[in-house]
């Protein structure tokens, strides 16, 4: 796979997929939660990586806690954030590398994407509505 579509996909969309496709009217798939919540845990991921970088284990346990904390106090709750906090912390020197870059390519445009294919594929039955809400 070419370093810009490797640069676009991270294991926690796959949950994100899941929910944006297949669980269309819980409130943890919708547009706020879905963006959101990927951008918020990315952020806080990117942070714990940076300050406190081992043990890794105290530093996985500490991304993903605040990540959880600040998608509640946000309203941003998507599950899927969780693992993105984890992946910041545990992907390896590729992901740290990325930094601050890891928040916006792939978290944001990649669950951008994500949503605009669901708001696209989702609407096309008429027995389906995705989002039920944007914000």
């Amino acid at each position: 796979m070419d370093p810009l579509h490797a640069n676009l996909l991270i294991g926690s969309f796959g949950a994100s997929a899941v929910l944006a496709f297949g669980a269309i009217r819980s409130p943890l798939a919708q547009p706020r939660n879905l963006v959101g919540g990927h951008v918020v845990s990315a952020f806080v991921g990117v942070t714990c990586a940076s300050l406190l970088p081992s043990p890794i284990w105290l530093t996985a346990a500490l991304a993903v806690a605040t990540a959880i904390a600040l998608m509640h106090m946000t309203e941003t709750l998507h599950p899927p954030g969780g693992a993105t906090a984890l992946i910041a912390v545990i992907g390896g020197e590729q992901v740290r590398a990325l930094g601050y870059t890891y928040v916006f390519l792939p978290c944001l445009l990649g669950s951008c994407i994500m949503l605009l294919l669901a708001v696209l594929f989702n609407n096309l039955a008429k027995n389906r509505k995705y989002p039920l809400y944007w914000w």
